[in-house]
C-alpha cells in the first residue's frame, strides 16, 4: 500500500495536467488557414528563394495572407498556378511561362580592352573601367552567373555564358547577379532569341565584336509575319507572331539570332 498510494496520485495528477495541456491546447490554438498546405503542395517545391521568401511553405503562407504575389514564383508550372488559384477562389490570368537565355554571343569573338589576370568575377571586373570586353555590354565570361546558379544550369562556352535549359529552374539567380543584365527571359515556347544587345551602329559594333548585330534589318525583311521589327539598331521579337519559321536566323549575316537549344 505504500507504493500504491503514491502511483495513484501521481497518476491522478498526471491525468488531471493532461486534461489541462489539451484544453490550453485547443483553446489557444492558433488556426491555420487549410489553404496554405494545399497552395504549398502545388508549388515548385524547390526552395530556392527566388521569390524573396526563406523557401515555398513560407512562400504559400505570404501568398494566401495575401503579402505576395503569385507570380513572384518563377519556377511553379502555369498549370499549377492555375490550380492555386482555383484553391484561392480567384480569378486571373498566369503569367506566361518562360525559360532564360544569354542575349550576347561574343565571348572570344569580342575583342578586350585589357588583360585582367585576378579573381573570376564579372561584377568584380565590371568596376574596372565597365569591364574587359570592347564591348560595352559584353559577356565578360567570368562565371559570376555560373557561381550564382545552384542548379548547375548555366556554363561557360567559348567566353559566354549559356543556359542548359534541362536543368535550369528559372529561378532567376543568374538574371540577379549578372552585371551586364544579359541574361534575358523568354517564352517557354520561343525557338529564336537575339542574342546580342549592343545598339550601336553596325560599323561600331562590328569594330568590338565579330558576332555582333550590325542593324541592317535583313531579319525583319525576311520574316513572312511580321514578328520582327528593328529597335535601337536590334530585332525583337513578337513572339505572338513568330512561327519558329527560322527564316530570320537563315537570313542574318551576323548569325546574331539564335536557335535555342
Amino acid at each position: 500500500m505504500e507504493i500504491v498510494f503514491p502511483v495513484l496520485i501521481l497518476t491522478v495528477i498526471a491525468i488531471v495536467f493532461g486534461i489541462a495541456i489539451a484544453y490550453c491546447s485547443k483553446k489557444f490554438a492558433v488556426k491555420e488557414d487549410p489553404r496554405i498546405e494545399s497552395v504549398n503542395d502545388l508549388l515548385a517545391g524547390a526552395n530556392c528563394g527566388a521569390c524573396g521568401k526563406a523557401g515555398c511553405a513560407d512562400f504559400a503562407k505570404a501568398v494566401v495572407e495575401g503579402t505576395a504575389k503569385l507570380g513572384d514564383c518563377s519556377v511553379t508550372s502555369k498549370e499549377n498556378k492555375e490550380k492555386i488559384l482555383a484553391v484561392l477562389g480567384g480569378e486571373g490570368v498566369v503569367d506566361e511561362e518562360t525559360i532564360v537565355v544569354c542575349a550576347c554571343n561574343g565571348g572570344n569573338a569580342c575583342a578586350d580592352k585589357y588583360s585582367y589576370q585576378g579573381y573570376g568575377d564579372c561584377a568584380s571586373v565590371e568596376l574596372l573601367a565597365g569591364g574587359r570586353k570592347a564591348c560595352p555590354v559584353g559577356c565578360m565570361g567570368m562565371g559570376t552567373c555560373v557561381n550564382a546558379c545552384a542548379y548547375h544550369a548555366v556554363e561557360i562556352r567559348d567566353g559566354v555564358a549559356y543556359v542548359n535549359q534541362q536543368n535550369c529552374i528559372q529561378c532567376g539567380a543568374c538574371i540577379r547577379n549578372c552585371p551586364k543584365k544579359l541574361m534575358k527571359r523568354i517564352p517557354k515556347d520561343a525557338t529564336y532569341y537575339v542574342a546580342c544587345s549592343n545598339t550601336d551602329r553596325g560599323k561600331d559594333v562590328r569594330a568590338v565584336c565579330k558576332n555582333g548585330c550590325i542593324g541592317c534589318g535583313l531579319c525583319a525583311k525576311a520574316c513572312p509575319v511580321g514578328a520582327i521589327k528593328m529597335v535601337n539598331n536590334l530585332p525583337q521579337f513578337d513572339y505572338n507572331l513568330c512561327t519558329a519559321c527560322g527564316l530570320c536566323a537563315e537570313k542574318c549575316p551576323a548569325k546574331v539570332i539564335l536557335k535555342v537549344r
